[in-house]
């Protein structure tokens, strides 16, 4: 019984593995069990361990393969990068992101998790009818007074600081997306709020979304934030492919590259906890991930997420 419960477990290991590699889940429904990657990589172990005490060797040299094969992915992410802090007098930009929730996140509560975490610059995603004036009415213009929307989109960014729209030396992919460039120590730094579709909505959506990021992002990552929803994790493959542009997950540079925040309890589900990571800040080469945490906000189904990143170049 116990074999039959770890070859199970191997097989499903192995699924995931070739998935992966071969990035089977790019506009796929396959898309939607890459997502448990980490855990049956925990599986495995057990799985590893159990057969060894059965003295299984075959099976058990199978499964120390597979395990090994995501522990090269997985352990990079829980062991911060190096290069030492960044200049104590390097400029900081505090951004926050935070999926609404159709807009009904608690207007008030994301006011306040903007004055708590000293936040410069918020994404909103899912920024449903009727947020925008909850917000106004909550004084998010008091803290955040300047804001980028559109018309159409569920993105939106409110910043302290005065918010530049991208002129026409951005590509048009990059003027599609609700971004805006901020100045921080003489420095710019644009800024792009990201939603993508769903994969369970709509798998071949969400990989295009992705495709119009890349576009967006292609030759100007330098000093990019992209932050927002990604609807998806770091085993993804069109993830992966857009920080192959030269971004950072900041969450991964700290080493905190699981750190799940979604799904979250609200009123209409209630007892739900965080078990994937598809909020992100991923940043480009002339900024520094400083801290990174994630936040409880009423009235939504994700977990905000706080960044502090420091502008080095």
């Amino acid at each position: 019984m116990l074999t039959g419960a770890c070859g199970a477990v191997l097989a499903g290991a192995a699924g995931l593995v070739a998935v992966r590699l071969g990035g089977w889940d790019d506009g796929t429904s396959l898309a939607l069990v890459v997502v448990g990657l980490p855990y049956t990589a925990l599986a495995g172990v057990l799985a590893l361990g159990v057969l060894l005490a059965l003295r299984s060797w075959w099976p058990a040299a199978l499964a120390a393969v597979l395990v090994a094969v995501q522990l090269v992915w997985l352990v990079p992410r829980l062991v911060p990068e190096g290069g030492g802090a960044p200049a104590a007098d390097a400029p900081r930009l505090r951004v926050a992101t935070s999926n609404a929730y159709l807009g009904q996140a608690d207007a008030a509560a994301l006011v306040r998790l903007v004055r708590e975490q000293r936040v410069d610059v918020l994404a909103l995603e899912e920024f449903g009818p009727g947020a925008a004036e909850r917000l106004d009415r909550a004084g998010i213009a008091e803290v955040l007074p300047h804001r980028e929307q559109r018309p159409g989109r569920d993105t939106a960014i409110f910043s302290r600081l005065p918010l530049t729209p991208l002129d026409g030396s951005a590509s048009e992919a990059a003027r599609e997306q609700i971004a805006a460039e901020v100045t921080v120590g003489g420095r710019a730094v644009r800024l792009t709020a990201v939603h993508t579709y769903y994969p369970m909505g709509d798998a071949a959506r969400w990989a295009e979304d992705f495709d119009e990021l890349r576009a967006a992002v292609a030759g100007a990552t330098r000093n990019a934030v992209l932050l927002g929803d990604f609807n998806a994790t770091l085993d993804h493959t069109p993830m992966r492919a857009l920080l192959g542009t030269g971004l950072t997950d900041s969450h991964e540079e700290l080493g905190r590259g699981v750190a799940p925040t979604w799904p979250v309890s609200n009123s209409y589900f209630p007892g739900l906890w965080p078990v994937i990571q598809i909020d992100h800040v991923l940043h480009g080469e002339a900024l520094r991930a400083v801290s990174v945490a994630e936040h409880t906000v009423r009235g939504t189904d994700h977990r905000a997420v706080v960044a502090e990143l420091a502008v080095t170049g």
